[in-house]
């Protein structure tokens, strides 16, 4: 069963420690302060974490971290639906709602019951958000229910399963990172540490 708690703990720590001297400042992206009102509005109804600015410009970011034992994957991954859920409108997930123009998504060098350890990230990626739900809507990138485990490129199009949560309370899908760069480069990763 997932500790929320020890979760929430960890992303906090690692956005307060890691990410903002690590990723943020080294893109010049000024935190933009946000009230607790609405940064539950934003996170709930359009998938967004955090606002920064750059130039005058406004961005908007869902942040991902994952403890070191996942340092062999490559890939991120949205929620999908809940396909079981008794209310109609918590079915269509993170998918359907987000808004964010960038998911940040990186592993730590800590495990997430020691997160005074961390010190950095093994690997980190700046994804352009927009430019991943493009690439789905004109089907470069497939999202389909194929059994696969990962993704995997075919006919130059990245094809990437729908997977379901052990209790199957909810499905997600997998995009891979390493792939993005490869095939689509800094129109999709703005910068990364790890995948490539």
């Amino acid at each position: 069963m997932p500790d929320y708690a020890t979760d929430r703990t960890f992303t906090n720590y690692v956005h307060s420690h890691l990410a903002l001297p690590i990723i943020y400042k080294s893109l010049n992206w000024i935190p933009v302060p946000i009230n607790e009102v609405s940064a539950a509005d934003l996170d709930i109804n359009h998938g967004i974490d955090y606002l920064f600015q750059k130039n005058g410009n406004l961005i908007s970011v869902q942040e991902r971290f994952r403890e070191e034992q996942y340092r062999n994957y490559s890939d991120f991954t949205i929620r999908y639906r809940r396909d079981d859920s008794k209310s109609s409108n918590r079915i269509k997930s993170e998918y359907f709602k987000m808004k964010a123009d960038y998911f940040v998504y990186g592993i730590t060098n800590c495990k997430k019951d020691k997160i005074t350890n961390c010190e950095g990230f093994i690997k980190y990626a700046v994804i352009d958000i927009k430019q991943v739900y493009h690439k789905i809507e004109s089907g470069e990138i497939i999202i389909l229910n194929n059994g696969k485990q990962k993704c995997t490129m075919a006919n130059n199009k990245m094809e990437c399963p729908i997977k379901f949560n052990r209790d199957r309370s909810s499905s997600f899908f997998p995009i891979d990172i390493s792939l993005l760069i490869n095939h689509w480069g800094p129109d999709a990763v703005l910068v990364q540490k790890g995948f490539a």
